[in-house]
């Protein structure tokens, strides 16, 4: 039974994802109603409303994804990527990477410009791979989790694209709610996202939202997309006629209903500023111990800190103590020698910062590296009152 699996204390989830969820998401994740019903069809409209908010948008082209995140990420590309396309990828980590592989396995012509050193895309050298590569389409992550690195020229990236007439697709997985990101304005052709991350919803129900211009080169299309149930054609069916395609995730898009109902009334500009508040004093707790940052300011992310290892120990010692002792879970790094840190939705709380640096402080030690846990209590609970917002 899982009472004979799970813990009694629950785990603090601080990792990369999924995040703690709200009460009223998870009571809205124990109802079932019919998938195709009228009331089903009140809550699609309110969720497609919310969601044009978040991802600051007019476009009508908002979908929900039966899948993780990756599956949303597949829905933009195998939509916007036919075989032939020509499609340069900004890689700068796993998950642009990944963007990378899908566009890849499509029969694309893939061109990828890669960043080293864990650092962030410069606009001036995107613009260049675009106007020598001449792409149909540009795919780039706003924020690296893999690495915790910042796309922060995202903006002047994608308006590049769009004078060079190219479609843009940005992962916004980890990012959308918890910093900027202006559909519109910015001149992005489609974004996806996760509910697990900055939504502080369940994993599994994903959003996607098209331009107009992404929409057109959807309907202009010549050849079959290969996923069926990816195909957003045929996903319009339920998002926008209320007809059938598939068994939606009921209780997981009523879940998503009350996260994005959340999202909204505490408003975008409220919310960056409290992820950024608590970042930023989390990160300066952190220093204050003694253990260094991974990425460089100029760089690095807000919603996902990486803390680099101290000699001597390793990613997983650290995260199975933590977890095991602490009853806090964080996470690794697909190789990397650092530990990550959720800065989204429901652990930017001040009670979540002060139990999982505590938590961490006390892992470090009781492993033989030396930190210094009073300082950076002291530096947290300064800076969650004080620390700049940006």
């Amino acid at each position: 039974m899982l009472s004979e699996i799970l813990p009694d204390d629950p785990l603090l989830m601080m990792g990369a994802g999924p995040v703690p969820i709200p009460d009223a998401v998870a009571r809205a994740n124990s109802v079932v109603i019919n998938h195709l019903g009228s009331t089903m069809s009140t809550i699609i409209s309110q969720v497609k409303a919310m969601s044009r908010y978040v991802f600051q948008t007019n476009s009508e082209w908002v979908l929900g994804v039966a899948g993780p995140g990756s599956a949303a990420m597949e829905m933009a590309i195998c939509n916007l990527v036919a075989p032939g396309s020509k499609v340069l990828c900004i890689v700068n980590g796993f998950f642009s990477a990944r963007m990378a592989e899908m566009s890849r396995r499509l029969g694309a012509d893939v061109v990828i410009h890669e960043i080293q050193g864990h650092h962030a895309a410069s606009a001036a050298e995107v613009e260049q791979a675009i106007a020598t590569h001449r792409p149909d389409c540009i795919t780039i992550v706003q924020g690296e989790t893999s690495n915790t690195v910042f796309n922060r020229e995202l903006p002047a990236i994608a308006r590049a694209a769009k004078r060079h007439g190219c479609l843009t697709i940005v992962d916004a997985v980890c990012t959308l709610s918890t910093m900027p990101l202006q559909m519109d304005e910015w001149q992005i052709d489609a974004v996806i996202t996760g509910g697990q991350k900055g939504l502080a919803s369940i994993p599994g129900v994903s959003l996607i939202a098209f331009s107009d211009d992404a929409w057109a080169r959807i309907a202009e299309r010549k050849t079959a997309n290969t996923h069926w149930c990816l195909d957003a054609k045929l996903a319009e069916n339920f998002w926008h006629k209320g007809s059938y395609h598939y068994t939606a995730p009921v209780s997981g898009v009523l879940a998503l209903h009350e996260a994005l109902r959340l999202v909204c009334a505490e408003t975008l500009p409220v919310r960056f500023a409290r992820h950024s508040r608590c970042s930023f004093a989390l990160q300066n707790g952190i220093e204050a111990m003694g253990l260094r940052l991974w990425t460089a300011p100029s760089s690095r992310l807000n919603s996902v800190i990486g803390v680099s290892v101290p000699d001597g120990l390793g990613s997983p010692e650290i995260c199975n103590h933590i977890s095991g002792q602490y009853h806090v879970e964080i996470s690794g790094s697909f190789g990397l020698p650092i530990v990550r840190i959720g800065q989204m939705g429901e652990q930017c709380r001040a009670h979540n910062l002060f139990r999982t640096l505590h938590a961490l402080g006390s892992t470090i030690r009781d492993l033989g590296a030396k930190v210094d846990i009073p300082a950076a209590m002291a530096t947290l609970e300064y800076s969650l009152q004080h620390v700049r917002t940006a």
